[in-house]
């Protein structure tokens, strides 16, 4: 097997720090050929050191100065700046891009190391939100090669190999429900930030955290799916499953369902996106149902969780619609945690950007980041008027 030389966008967050244990438990025949961060230049410096990739970027440029005397004397060339990231992905050098990002910041040097025809695993969801259908087509075009991270689609493109697309039936997003799946619409208007931050299964970021909590993060993936499996959106369900056990099930024409049953660590989803088509031992927790027990489903309250009828609506508009629910969200979630603004106004706000918003069809990658930006801009002033 060749070497694969990766590049890891965002390898100062949650998931690009999971990468790099994961890679370095891999051994010989992965290297990593450049990291990335916004601004947590001391932690990009000190994964520098120890991993000795050729390149670093950090996006954030007022952070430059500090990298480069941090890694002074390593021979390790650091680039800086928003356009960093696509400079690294598309260093010849590279053939996996591992893209963990968060916001749209890594959506043109995701697109462009797929116009490259690189190896792209997808741990972010906004490339495929905001460009779903122009990323893919250009993947095809290019020969490249898309793989999701995140835990939901990882099981199931894994589940997808048990058959041809043509034969899936429907595909099954399972959802944790968040720390409030049992509640009421009115409960939830006034929750707090510290409630909203307190995942009962899954340890992330603050912006993934809240998504799950207000179930957008399950919109998202909706939207993700539709264009990764090239699959029509009124086949893709959701089913609340508290335990995060099975991570997501594909059901055939046949009626077979096949799931993929996992802990909830993403070090699986990470390691079979770098290791792909091949599987190896790796260091992912080990289930033990016996230790589990039941497994339990039921359907979310699409009354309570209004960001999921939200998504496939969206996907029916198509065109720059994705971009805005997107970017509205993201702005919207940021003046949640700042506390301008109450956990039940975040989905209000993304509805208001997606009813408001002129939707542009055939839009290309500038286009998708204007109505991406509109967005952010829009919850900005609704926020300072109100």
């Amino acid at each position: 097997m060749k070497n694969k030389k990766i590049a890891i966008l965002g390898s100062t967050g949650s998931v690009g720090q999971k990468a790099l244990q994961v890679v370095e438990s891999l051994g010989e025949g992965y290297s990593i050929i450049a990291l990335s961060a916004n601004s947590k230049v001391d932690l990009l410096a000190e994964q520098a050191r120890r991993y000795r990739p050729m390149c670093v970027a950090v996006t954030d440029s007022s952070h430059a100065g500090r990298l480069c005397d941090l890694l002074e004397g390593t021979g390790i060339e650091v680039v800086s700046g928003p356009e960093s990231l696509t400079e690294i992905a598309e260093l010849p050098e590279v053939d996996v891009v591992l893209a963990a990002v968060v916001g749209a910041a890594g959506l043109p040097a995701v697109f462009a190391a797929a116009q490259k025809g690189k190896q792209l695993a997808i741990a972010n969801k906004e490339p495929l939100v905001i460009a779903g259908e122009l990323l893919m087509k250009a993947a095809r075009s290019s020969g490249a090669t898309v793989l999701p991270v995140d835990s939901e689609h990882s099981a199931v493109f894994q589940a997808m190999q048990a058959g041809r697309r043509d034969e899936v039936s429907r595909i099954v997003l399972t959802a944790s429900g968040g720390p409030f799946r049992d509640a009421r619409f009115e409960q939830l208007q006034d929750v707090t930030a510290e409630q909203a931050l307190a995942h009962p299964v899954w340890q992330m970021g603050p912006k993934i955290t809240i998504d799950s909590a207000t179930m957008m993060n399950k919109a998202l993936e909706i939207i993700e799916a539709r264009w990764l499996f090239d699959i029509p959106v009124e086949k893709i369900d959701v089913l609340v499953h508290p335990e995060s056990i099975i991570h997501s099930m594909v059901e055939f024409v046949d009626g077979s369902m096949i799931a993929q049953l996992g802990e909830p660590d993403m070090c699986l989803p990470i390691q079979y996106a770098l290791t792909y088509p091949r599987r190896v031992a790796g260091i992912g927790r080990r289930l033990r149902l016996e230790e589990i027990g039941a497994l339990t489903f039921e359907r979310p309250n699409a009354d309570v969780f209004r960001a999921l009828p939200l998504a496939y609506e969206v996907v029916q508009k198509g065109g720059t619609a994705p971009a805005v629910l997107n970017g509205a969200n993201e702005a919207a979630v940021q003046e949640f945690l700042a506390g301008s603004i109450k956990f039940g106004n975040i989905v209000e706000l993304v509805e208001h950007c997606v009813n408001e918003h002129k939707v542009k069809a055939g839009a290309c990658v500038e286009e998708l980041l204007e109505a991406d930006a509109w967005a952010r801009k829009e919850v900005s002033a609704l926020v300072c008027r109100t």
